[in-house]
This record gives structure tokens, C-alpha cells and sequence, in this order.
């Protein structure tokens, strides 16, 4: 069968009220910007469904694209003709024999937005049940939990009808909760807290800090892959590099060793809120998995937190790890995660790290570093990076093994 539309149906935004029309227009940017390499398409927005024009283009290359959007609940490829109640009961007729083996039910639906159509829903519903009975005497009707469910609808420019409905992503649309900067390291929960974000509507941004030469050109190209597998689900990314190379010297020739990791992260969150407030974001996320590593007790959280009152946000804080790493691999950012490229949390490390850091000795250290200059001098250094779902910054395999030898 060669599909002429796909029919879209929208999930939470059946409950949003007054905001409706705004999620529908968002959801509708969202698509478009998914979808913008396919030119022939034509997208019409509705209040109860957008409906997707395929102009020829692959229906199924489509579909790939649009079960990762958020926003959407379900959609369905559609077959149009003309409104002509011989032609739509066998066209059903075909769409029920694809499916068809012995035992299997069907129902037919219909949906008549044109009123001035000769025939009403029941006469079409029975009209075209009668029809597939009467081709295929064994099947039985089913009205409650039918195997094969043909939809038609009857609109002012043809007939559609459907008969698979395939499940979208739920969720809210990108964009609709507001922008928020996540804080994207190399490692596998970070990635999972992002798409978690854009799950609730959340438009992010990632932040990145690199250090080189301490963290090589692997590890950024690393994480703008990671933003890579994410960008399909918002249509495009703002990825943001911060060179973090001289606070770590810094910090690392004057802290004692057991706070040298609650000082970093202190001036990544810095950072990372400095950015929020240029970009005018709302609030901040991260891979922060409660008691996962040392610097992720309670007691760390409190230290660094101290140093902004915006809101930080964990999505994975009371995750364990195999439920994470069960989310990496669904949204196939894991493989990328595990490969062995480190970051700069990990390159100056402490073996014994303070689990329980005091805000005052944190302060106290800090008072001897000049933390507005090295802030200053980082921010003037960051680049900005539109990363789309076909985008690609890492080598093949076997050219980044053959390139560290």
C-alpha cells in the first residue's frame, strides 16, 4: 500500500486547556525542524490532529522520525480517495486481507468531519463491515478489543482510512516547560537526565567543560555526539563549550586534595549559571544519581549547591544504575557513553575525595583563588554549536584506536 498522509494524534496536550493552541503550535515547529531535509512534505496543524501530506516520500523513513517527538501520542498512515462509498469499502477490504489469518477480528470506524457526505457513521460503519464479512466469511467483528481496526474518516477533500496506529514518545513538546542549561559530562547519566528534561518540555542546552590538553579532542567530539542521539528528539541542540583548563591548574595547586573535586564542580555550577543567565534559561539539570560516586552524597550536593539559588534539577537522582543504563541503551546514547575518552571530571580526581565537604571550608579555600577572573577569562572563551540529528563529530572505531596509538 502506498500511504498519502500520516495522521498525528497528540498525548498530554488534550489536557492543557487555554495553553492547547500553544503546545499545537510548538509541536508543530518541533516536527518541521525533524523533518526539514524532506521538502515535499506538507504539515497541517489541527486542534484534535496534525496531519502530515507525504507528496510521495517514504511513509515508513517518516514514521522513524516522528516516534521519537515528544508531544505526540500515537499517529497512523493513511491511504486518500475519493469519497465514494464503493471505492472506500474496498479499499478496507484490501487493508483487512494485509492483516487477515484465521481467527482474527475486525472493527470498522468512522469519523465524519464532512457533514454534507450522503452517508452518516453507522450506514458507513455497516456498509463497509458488511462488505469485508461478505469477502471474507470466516472473520468475525469485534467491537471492544479488535485485532485489525480499520479507521475512515470522511473530510471535504477525500476519504482517508487507516488501519495501524503505531505509539509516539507522550510526553509534552520540546520548548513547552521553558529552556534549561544541562550539564553534560562524557558519562552515561548525564545524557539520560537531558532526555528525561525534554520529555517534560523542557528546551536544553548542553554545557560541556573540556581541558585541554588534559582531555583530548575525542572527548568534546565525544559528548557532541551524545547531543547528537538527543537533538533527534527537539529537532536541534545548543551545545556549549567551556574551556576549564586553568581552573583545574589552578585548583589543583591550591586546594588540599580531598576538596579538590567539591571546588571544581562549585565553578562548574558557576559556570554553568553564568550561562543560564546570559541565555536567559530558567533553571539547571544534571546526571546526579544520589550516593552514586563520592561527590554525589547528599553532603557534596549541599556544598556545591551553595554557591547559586537557581534550581538544580536531577532527573536520576533516585535512579539506580541499571534502571539508567536501561534508559541509555532505549535512547542509544550507552555505547557512546562507555567509550574510553575522558572527561575533565575524571582527569584530576582525587583517590580519596571528600564524601562529606563543609560549605565553610569550601568557601575558605575559595577565598584564596580569584574566582572572578578565572569565571571571567572561561566565559569569554565558550563556543556555541547548533548540533542537528545529522550531524556526526566522532571517527570511525578503528581511525580513534589507530589515532591513540
Amino acid at each position: 500500500m502506498e500511504y498519502t498522509e500520516i495522521m498525528v494524534r497528540y498525548g498530554e496536550l488534550s489536557t492543557k486547556g487555554k495553553n492547547r493552541r500553544n503546545f499545537i503550535d510548538r509541536l508543530h515547529g518541533n516536527v518541521e525542524k525533524v523533518l526539514y531535509k524532506y521538502p515535499d512534505l506538507r504539515i497541517h496543524p489541527k486542534r484534535d490532529r496534525m496531519h502530515i501530506i507525504l507528496n510521495g516520500t517514504d511513509a515508513t523513513t517518516i514514521m522513524n522520525h516522528l516516534k521519537v517527538i515528544f508531544g505526540i501520542q500515537n499517529f497512523s498512515p493513511s491511504i486518500r480517495i475519493d469519497k465514494d462509498l464503493t471505492a472506500i469499502k474496498e479499499l478496507a477490504f484490501q487493508l483487512v486481507l494485509e492483516q487477515y489469518q484465521p481467527g482474527k477480528t475486525f472493527k470498522i470506524t468512522t469519523k465524519r468531519a464532512d457533514h454534507q457526505f450522503e452517508y452518516d457513521t453507522n450506514q458507513i460503519n455497516l456498509a463497509v463491515g458488511d462488505y469485508v464479512s461478505d469477502n471474507i466469511p470466516d472473520i468475525q467483528a469485534e467491537m471492544r478489543q479488535p485485532d485489525i481496526k480499520i479507521q475512515v474518516e470522511i473530510r471535504q477533500d477525500g476519504a482517508y482510512l487507516s488501519s495501524k496506529t503505531f505509539k509516539g514518545a507522550g510526553g509534552l513538546p520540546v520548548g513547552t516547560a521553558g529552556k534549561a542549561e544541562l550539564m553534560l559530562s562524557g558519562g552515561i547519566d548525564s545524557p539520560v537526565a537531558g532526555y528525561l528534561a525534554m520529555k517534560r518540555g523542557v528546551d536544553i542546552e548542553m554545557v560541556h567543560f573540556y581541558s585541554p590538553p588534559y582531555t583530548s579532542e575525542h572527548a568534546l567530539q565525544k559528548a557532541k555526539d551524545l547531543t547528537v542521539k538527543l537533538a533527534k528528539y527537539a529537532g536541534n541542540i545548543q551545545f556549549i563549550q567551556v574551556p576549564f583548563t586553568e581552573i583545574q591548574e589552578t585548583i589543583k595547586q591550591n586546594v588540599p586534595e580531598g576538596y579538590l573535586m567539591t571546588i571544581q564542580r562549585r565553578f562548574m555550577l558557576r559556570l554553568t549559571d553564568a550561562i543560564r543567565q546570559q541565555r536567559q534559561a530558567l533553571a539547571i539539570f544534571n546526571g546526579e544519581a544520589v550516593g552514586q560516586v563520592a561527590s554525589q552524597t547528599l553532603e557534596s550536593m549541599v556544598a556545591i549547591n551553595d554557591v547559586t539559588t537557581t534550581p538544580i534539577l536531577r532527573p536520576v537522582a533516585t535512579m539506580d544504575k541499571t534502571d539508567i543504563i536501561k534508559i541509555a541503551e532505549k535512547i542509544d546514547t550507552f555505547d557512546l557513553s562507555i567509550k574510553p575518552f575522558e572527561d575533565c571530571c575524571t582527569i584530576f580526581a582525587p583517590p580519596r575525595p571528600k564524601t562529606k565537604p563543609r560549605v565553610d571550608k569550601a568557601q575558605q579555600f575559595e577565598a584564596q583563588l580569584d574566582v572572578a577572573g578565572l569565571m571571567e577569562r572561561a566565559l569569554k572563551e565558550i563556543e556555541v554549536t547548533n548540533i542537528t540529528p545529522f550531524d556526526s563529530y566522532l571517527a570511525p572505531v578503528d581511525e580513534q584506536i589507530s589515532s591513540l596509538l
